[in-house]
């Protein structure tokens, strides 16, 4: 069988343009990193939250005719509350038992981001609450110490957003 010589150039060319890429045609490119886990479709992530109680809705994009995953989950605004004359003693150990409730409900994953606002208002922060019913989070809202104290108050309201999409 004859090779032709513009065929060989070819093919040694071909060969050194794998070898300089650190691949060839039939190699994977070699990675530290472990492949990425398969995310779910937005239909699966749809059907798991309904099945979980949450609602949910569809809403398209009208510029760009996408369809995005809306999720109903519940603000939580911590108000001044009835009670503030404890000492600052009993007022620090509030504050403490207060974030320490805030991790808790963000690590046991019924909380997605709590945070207090830079001013000396009557609000004074939130929380956003990722529970299927305003009673779920009505009740773990008033299990903060600081609300029990009477340090905060708390008023819930449903709140809808984007699912997935991040803060920015």
């Amino acid at each position: 069988m004859e090779i032709r010589p513009n065929i060989l150039a070819a093919l040694l060319g071909l060969l050194v343009l794998s070898a300089a890429c650190g691949r060839t045609e039939t190699t994977p490119p070699m990675t530290d990193k472990a492949p990425a886990p398969e995310q779910p479709s937005t239909a699966e992530i749809r059907e798991q939250l309904r099945a979980g109680g949450y609602q949910v809705f569809d809403y398209v994009e009208e510029s760009t005719g996408d369809t995005v995953l809306m999720q109903q989950y519940f603000i939580a605004f911590l108000k001044t509350g009835p009670n503030r004359s404890q000492s600052k003693a009993e007022a620090d150990s509030i504050q403490r038992l207060h974030l320490a409730h805030l991790g808790r409900m963000y690590e046991l994953g019924f909380a997605d981001i709590s945070g207090p606002f830079g001013d000396d208002g009557d609000i004074r922060g939130i929380t956003i609450y990722n529970v299927p019913t305003f009673e779920m989070a009505d009740s773990l809202a008033n299990m903060d110490p600081a609300v029990k104290a009477g340090r905060l108050a708390i008023e819930v309201h449903p709140w809808w957003a984007a699912k997935g999409f991040p803060l920015r």
